[in-house]
């Protein structure tokens, strides 16, 4: 037991060892490891009158609140979890067991040395509200999930369970596959004309501006044959400022990091966590970043002025932004969180690479550069439009010109740059070429990790504490798998999206999961009590569940799939003792059925030959997977075969993998197809340039 006379109590080991560091022999810092008090594992645990819920203490915390006992006893106490919802319940738990009473709580956005010095100067008490937020929801995901998750398993067999903002998730997925299914591509044209340098799109015909996908071919063959010259009608100039980038909130971190480093949502979480709490490094013990699970963009005074002095002495006084319209927020904004940004813009990435691991260096280099752009001037453009006329068409290219930098000089966005153009407006010029490129209107595309946090964010689903937990749940329930970074849904996950959406509709209606997330926000901000929310939900909720309980529901579906015996008639799809199977009503088989393939359904018929087809393709490779040593499965997707680990993440393009490693690199080498259809072996380490036309051999 420390000698120290007051203890400072946060959630995690990391978090503790950094603010021990910073202050010194008078505090002692401890750990909780996270929540110590829970609803029960192994029953309800919540009284349907009241909603009192009932808390034990979670299995294998026993010796974690031992220790803390002994520590604290007679002295002051700090409770220092994160500042959200669930810092808060923890906090309160804590003083819940310990007895801990006043104003013993202390919150902060960074862990820095003014922060940490200040926070523990000014205490506050507990906030109930926020802690009645988070029993609240709590108590609304333990209905849902032990209320309907028992009529899953005994209808389907390999569902594992039904989460409330998962499976407003799940359906949303399960949507987007419909739409793209049912989509019917139309043929269109995209035209334009070489006049010497420049290269200008078809714009309008007779004056009205046409959309690209309605350009026909009729259209483009009458340019081909009838534009021979246009005139340069007007050339346009204008000054284009753009604006730079508000700092990361959670969901832009995600979706950025997804993008530009391929990161699941679940590891940039995991990263800025510890960039938040403090790293080993060289250097000692650094937090390197604020707060990291936050929807806010505000950016606190002191920041601003680290911001403003590092971008005077780096680049100049005309490069510090002036006062930034505010963003306007997503339907939920929980409270007043800074945004996530660097704790000291002094470590620079160049810094920060010696200090950090690849992975975390990449993401630190992310937030710094997107906090310090957001904190400069505009950027200045010059643009200039070239309109061409003939008889009826007219068509236009822009060019831009930089004229002042300003947050592009360290966030950099891509602009076509205008090349020294001699063109006089009013002159008449030869087309030199008419350009004509068949294409199809596209379906939309599948959700990706990035683009599905974007959706439930401007949906109001979920919290940014809530993003990564939606998507690894439903992934691992096997409801959705990611192939080539797309969220496909399963035969599985199609399977309890139907059942939910007939038996809970409100459970997977986004409106109904986002008027939820609205109603916890008012019981953190006092406007509503936690129990009239809960009865208001679960007097409906009740009305659902009472009809499920009752009506029988059973799983027979039409397929696309014809009989492999008797060919006569399609399979059905149905449910049995060990799951979903395929029968044949004409000949009486049965057949088994993987339930993580892709499916689709429409109304009540499974379409699942395409997905069976190209799961037949499918082999497992020699090879192990580089990155965490699982099997490598072929797979044949829109665009050609590819491996993909069936453990994590990893795909690589090819149609065989050599038995050699690369002899330049040692990593994989794969075959793939030219053009014009001669095979090759490449490297799949994109910084190595291993190119050969025969497979490479194992040295003897």
């Amino acid at each position: 037991m420390s000698k120290k006379k007051k203890v400072i109590i946060v959630e995690s080991p990391a978090k503790a060892k950094t603010i021990e560091k910073i202050l010194g022999d008078e505090y002692k810092v401890i750990s909780s490891k996270g929540h110590v008090r829970d609803l029960p594992q192994k029953k309800f645990g919540v009284d349907l009158n009241n909603f009192e819920p009932e808390f034990e203490i979670i299995p294998g915390k026993e010796n974690v609140i031992e220790s803390i006992k002994k520590e604290i006893k007679g002295k002051e106490v700090l409770l220092a979890s994160d500042m959200d919802r669930e810092g808060e319940a923890i906090a309160w738990h804590l003083s819940q067991i310990f007895n801990l009473k006043g104003k013993n709580r202390i919150v902060f956005t960074e862990i820095t040395p003014n922060t940490i010095k200040k926070s523990v100067e000014t205490p506050r008490e507990i906030d109930i509200k926020k802690v009645n937020a988070q029993l609240a929801r709590r108590i609304l995901d333990r209905i849902v999930g032990y209320k309907i998750s028992p009529l899953l398993w005994k209808i389907i067999k390999g569902a594992m369970s039904a989460g409330r903002v998962q499976s407003a998730a799940l359906k949303i997925i399960c949507d987007r596959e419909r739409e793209r299914f049912l989509f019917k591509p139309k043929e269109f044209y995209k035209v334009s004309i070489n006049i010497k340098k420049v290269k200008a799109n078809l714009w309008s015909i007779n004056g009205k501006k046409i959309k690209q996908e309605n350009i026909t071919k009729e259209i483009a063959e009458d340019i081909k044959s009838n534009v021979k010259q246009v005139t340069l009608s007007d050339i346009v100039e204008k000054e284009r400022k753009k604006s730079p980038p508000n700092p990361y909130i959670t969901s832009t971190l995600q979706q950025d990091a997804a993008t530009k480093l391929g990161f699941p949502v679940s590891k940039t979480m995991k990263i800025a966590q510890a960039l938040y709490e403090g790293i080993d490094t060289k250097e000692g013990h650094l937090a390197f970043i604020t707060y990291m699970r936050t929807d806010s963009t505000r950016v606190s005074e002191e920041a601003k002025q680290m911001a403003k002095e590092f971008i005077e002495k780096n680049f100049g006084k005309e490069y510090i932004g002036g006062s930034k319209k505010k963003k306007k927020n997503s339907k939920n904004v929980q409270d007043a969180h800074e945004c996530i940004r660097p704790v000291n813009p002094e470590i620079t990435p160049d810094i920060a690479k010696s200090l950090l691991s690849s992975d975390y260096y990449k993401l630190y280099k992310l937030i710094w550069e997107r906090f310090m752009a957001s904190q400069m001037k505009e950027s200045k453009y010059k643009e200039r439009t070239f309109i061409f006329q003939s008889e009826k068409y007219e068509f236009r290219t822009t060019y831009s010109h930089l004229i002042f930098d300003g947050f592009e000089k360290i966030y950099n966005t891509s602009s076509k740059e205008e090349e020294k153009i001699e063109l006089e407006k009013g002159k008449t010029y030869k087309v030199s070429k008419v350009n004509i490129e068949k294409d199809t209107t596209k379906p939309p595309a599948r959700f990706t990790e990035a683009s599905l946090v974007k959706t439930l964010e401007a949906e109001g689903i979920g919290r940014p504490s809530t993003y990564a937990t939606i998507i690894s749940t439903l992934l691992a329930r096997k409801y959705v798998k990611k192939e080539k970074k797309e969220l496909i849904p399963t035969l599985l996950g199609f399977t309890v999206e139907d059942f939910l959406t007939k038996r809970f509709p409100e459970i997977v209606d986004k409106k109904f999961t986002a008027l939820m997330e609205e109603e916890l926000d008012k019981v953190e901000s006092g406007e509503k009590e936690w129990k009239e929310v809960l009865d208001k939900f679960y007097s409906e909720f009740s009305k659902y569940l009472s009809t499920a309980q009752k009506e029988f529901y059973t799983i027979d579906y039409e397929t696309d799939l014809p009989c492999q015996d008797c060919k006569e008639e399609n399979y059905k799809l149905k449910i049995g003792k060990y799951g979903l199977y395929l029968n044949c009503e004409k000949c009486k088989t049965n057949k088994s059925i993987d339930n993580t393939i892709n499916a689709v359904l429409i109304e009540n018929k499974m379409f699942i030959a395409q997905a069976l087809e190209n799961h037949a393709n499918e082999t497992i490779s020699e090879n192990s997977c580089p990155k965490c040593g699982g099997h490598l499965v072929r797979k044949k997707g829109r665009y050609g075969y590819y491996f993909k680990c069936d453990n994590c993440d990893f795909t690589v393009s090819g149609y065989k993998i050599a038995q050699a490693k690369c002899p330049k690199c040692g990593s994989l080498v794969v075959m793939r197809r030219s053009k014009n259809g001669k095979t090759y072996w490449t490297c799949t380490n994109p910084d190595c340039d291993f190119m050969s036309w025969t497979e490479p051999k194992n040295e003897e």
